[in-house]
């Protein structure tokens, strides 16, 4: 059982070990251009509010080209990006970082919520990027993160959401699992209450809003293709449609989104399917300014 709401709370809400990229193999490509990068950052800092946010760097690209900035689920640290990052890194700038509470950044200094955890990536494209155009590609909670920031930053110029959690998660899993369900279902329920209540590494409250508009950059939503909410008894089918149509609903983002479906896919898209996720990030790279 707990390996089961493990498994299916990694979809919903967070990162688990049992299912993370670095225990699935390396998502390495081979790069599709002789460009090699020009220049290569090892591991370094950003002070935001006095709380150090770890951030790592990889690739250069000419300044005509935007930064690609990698984000993890809950709970998942930058290294579980890391093989993502360095097969990009061969055409291109690309970042990740540590929000705070995860991986080797500070604790943060209270609760957090939406506005403070999207102040922290302004911050961090500041210094990774200053008034370069960017790319935000963000896989779980990070998607969500990514998503709902972009709206309020011209510099964000494309979006790649793989299996991002939708806005409407809670009042989905409320709604469809009762307060009156036993087994796995309710686990699932008490679980996903908790994590959007703060009871999560980030001390993040997560808020429920409707998809704000990014205007016309190009956006591509990649959901997963595996229907591992189907493991949930009795309720698993109908979070599994609640699931797929929150990944409809962010393309509302903008006129230019489209949808793809990792048929071979659990939740980590990008480790089950490397090369798909390295296709999207270089089709809406492609994409910006055109």
């Amino acid at each position: 059982m707990v390996a089961l709401c493990c498994a299916v709370l990694g979809g919903v809400v967070t990162g688990c070990d049992e299912v993370s990229p670095a225990d699935q193999g390396s998502a390495g490509t081979p790069a599709s251009s002789t460009t090699r990068p020009t220049e290569d950052a090892g591991p370094t800092t950003v002070d935001v509010d006095g709380r150090s946010v770890h951030v790592s760097c990889a690739g250069g690209s000419a300044e005509d080209r935007p930064v690609l900035v990698l984000m993890a689920g809950l709970a998942d640290g930058l290294d579980k990006m890391a093989d993502l990052q360095q097969t990009l890194s061969a055409d291109d700038r690309v970042c990740s970082y540590d929000r705070l509470g995860e991986g080797e950044s500070d604790q943060p200094d209270g609760p957090q919520d939406l506005d403070s955890t999207g102040k922290v990536l302004g911050a961090v494209l500041d210094e990774v990027a200053g008034d370069r155009p960017v790319v935000l590609v963000g896989h779980s909670l990070g998607g969500m993160i990514a998503a709902r920031y972009a709206p309020g930053d011209d510099r964000v110029a494309g979006l790649v959401l793989l299996d991002a959690t939708p806005v409407t998660t809670l009042a989905d899993t409320t709604r469809l699992i009762p307060a009156s369900a036993t087994g796995p279902g309710a686990e699932l329920r008490a679980q996903t209450l908790a994590v959007y209540a703060g009871q999560n590494p980030e001390q993040l409250v997560l808020t429920e809003a409707p998809v704000a508009t990014a205007g016309d950059i190009p956006v591509e939503v990649i959901q997963h293709g595996k229907p591992y909410l189907t493991a949930v008894p009795e309720y698993g089918a109908a979070l599994e449609q609640a699931w797929a149509d929150g990944q409809r609903a962010w393309l509302a983002l903008s006129r230019r989104g489209y949808l793809t479906t990792a048929t071979d896919s659990g939740h980590y898209v990008y480790v089950d399917q490397p090369d798909l996720a390295v296709q999207a990030v270089r089709r809406i790279v492609a994409q910006v300014g055109a």
